[in-house]
């Protein structure tokens, strides 16, 4: 290569690196993220410190700890391992993690994609060509119009972002990954969460049936000894018959109740991707789970932080605003540079001889100048999507405040309710008990003691409900609050991979992302 010829290609890369420090800016709204909403409560009337207590499964007091963080394995505090094995097992198998975790990577890999064009674009060709020409087309000279063509080279081409297109680009690429990342966090959360709740529901409906099941046997043993009664002429065949009645009316509950424990245990055993005839899911017991007595309360500010659905509406708003930059910048012109370097010749050994080398350097501009509007409208476009974005955001947002009041409130209200449950269960045995013996000392009729039975037999599956309530209840605010994923994030699958190459582009090419004071990002 000759002197000149450096010289040229050292000025043009002196002109590509001015021209890449010339490039400091970007057209376009920079994103700032959005207040989070002003409120130091959750709910119109103060969280009151305590939960009241009832003396039975599931009726501790629970405590709200304003201000403490949340452990990412919340469901450990029921300390049951059958809880923690399905979890584990969903953690596993479950293909709508491994859908989100291969979202993760493809939108990891078009950060990457996004990356290139701020970098110099170079090929390489080569090739060998046979060629005949005619005599007229050689000037006449026979013999010498057949040839061996060879020929190798070099191009490259540099796009000067000074626009900060590209840069605006990647920042949305860059955007969509996080979006990519919190879908993950919060379908991880729903994951766990809907494995607690559904052990939780599997354990009430297996306690109901159970309980359903003590009932029909204690139905069926007072009809025998009302039917031994009858045979003794003493009571009427009606008292027989409504026992009768009520027993199948007892059994006819019992169905559906298997039904959808069969069904909740299918559910289980999806969550954990697997059919339900290999499900081998546990037999879950609520008396062998522990209600969780301190529940960690964020304050609300630390809300929109902590809910994956929030930092995911903000990732799609932020990579929405992003392409707002890039669809302006196609307004602007487009400097392209360029350089080849190479060869030509008619023998291979001779193709970089230096008769035989080609170079070329050049510049270029392309400025559009009508597309039918089609570039304004885009741009138009792209800041309607904004908009819709930060609609959504808002509305994930309220949504977000919305599940932790109604979680606090259901806390609340629930064990208020497991409390009058446990009194009304036992004030119908009690009545039951009593009308019984009222019954076999002829002071009332046997409608009386069919009204006890039922009483007392709804009172049990009440209970049963209110227990499986509060247990259900502290996992839902345990979801509505964020489960803690930053102390636990989800498996992403290449946890092994290096991020530092995209920390590093991150610096230099990435637009800014800062906080800042204003309601709505800036356009």
């Amino acid at each position: 290569m000759s002197v000149n010829t450096i010289t040229v290609l050292a000025r043009g890369l002196a002109l590509s690196v001015a021209a890449i420090a010339l490039a400091g800016c970007a057209v376009g709204p920079d994103f700032v993220r959005p207040d989070a909403p002003q409120t130091d409560s959750y709910t119109e009337e103060p969280v009151p410190q305590q939960t009241v207590s009832a003396d039975t499964v599931g009726g501790a007091a629970q405590t709200f700890a304003q201000g403490k963080d949340i452990q990412g394995d919340w469901w450990t505090l029921y300390h049951s391992q059958d809880i923690n094995d399905v979890v584990g097992l969903a953690l596993k198998g479950n293909p709508d993690l491994e859908a989100a975790q291969a979202s993760l990577r493809e939108a990891r890999a078009n950060w990457y994609v996004a990356l290139g064009p701020l970098f110099p674009q170079i090929d390489a060709t080569g090739g060998v060509t046979r060629e005949r020409l005619s005599a007229a087309g050689s000037g006449g000279m026979a013999g010498k119009n057949t040839f061996t063509l060879y020929n190798a080279s070099v191009q490259g081409s540099y796009l000067l972002d000074i626009w900060g297109g590209s840069r605006r680009e990647l920042e949305a690429a860059g955007a969509r990954e996080d979006f990519a990342r919190f879908e993950l966090e919060g379908t991880y959360l729903t994951l766990t969460s809907n494995v607690v709740t559904g052990a939780i529901q599997e354990a009430s409906l297996r306690s109901q049936v159970a309980a359903t099941n003590d009932i029909i046997k204690a139905e069926a043993q007072e009809l025998n000894v009302l039917q031994q009664q009858f045979n003794l002429g003493a009571i009427s065949e009606a008292d027989v018959l409504s026992q009768q009645a009520q027993l199948a009316q007892t059994k006819a509950t019992l169905p559906g109740l298997d039904k959808a424990l069969a069904a909740q245990r299918n559910h289980l055993a999806t969550l954990i991707g697997r059919v339900p005839s290999q499900g081998n899911i546990p037999a879950f017991d609520l008396t062998k789970l522990t209600l969780p007595q301190e529940i960690p309360l964020s304050i609300p500010s630390k809300l929109v932080e902590q809910r994956p659905d929030v930092r995911a509406a903000e990732g799609q708003m932020h990579a929405a605003l992003a392409e707002v930059g890039v669809a302006t910048a196609n307004l602007l012109p487009q400097f392209d540079l360029t350089a080849n370097y190479g060869g030509e010749a008619f023998s291979a050994s001779k193709l970089f001889n230096a008769p035989n080398i080609t170079w070329g350097l050049g510049a270029s501009v392309l400025q559009a100048i009508f597309h039918g509007g089609s570039l304004w409208h885009a741009r138009e476009a792209a800041k309607a999507e904004f908009d819709r974005t930060y609609a959504a955001y808002k509305s994930t947002v309220l949504a977000a405040f919305e599940d932790v009041a109604n979680s606090l409130r259901a806390l609340q209200a629930d064990a208020d309710t497991l409390k009058a449950d446990l009194e009304a269960e036992r004030a119908a045995a009690g009545r039951l008990h009593l009308v019984q013996e009222q019954f076999q000392a002829g002071a009332v009729a046997y409608l009386s003691v069919l009204d006890a039975e039922r009483t007392e037999q709804q009172a049990r599956i009440t209970l049963v409900q209110g227990q499986a309530a509060r247990f259900a209840d502290t996992a839902a605010l345990f979801h509505s609050l964020g489960g803690g994923w930053w102390n636990n994030p989800a498996p992403t699958g290449d946890e092994d991979k290096d991020a530092s190459s995209k920390d590093a582009a991150d610096k230099t090419a990435a637009a800014a992302d800062t906080a800042g004071k204003d309601d709505k990002p800036k356009q």
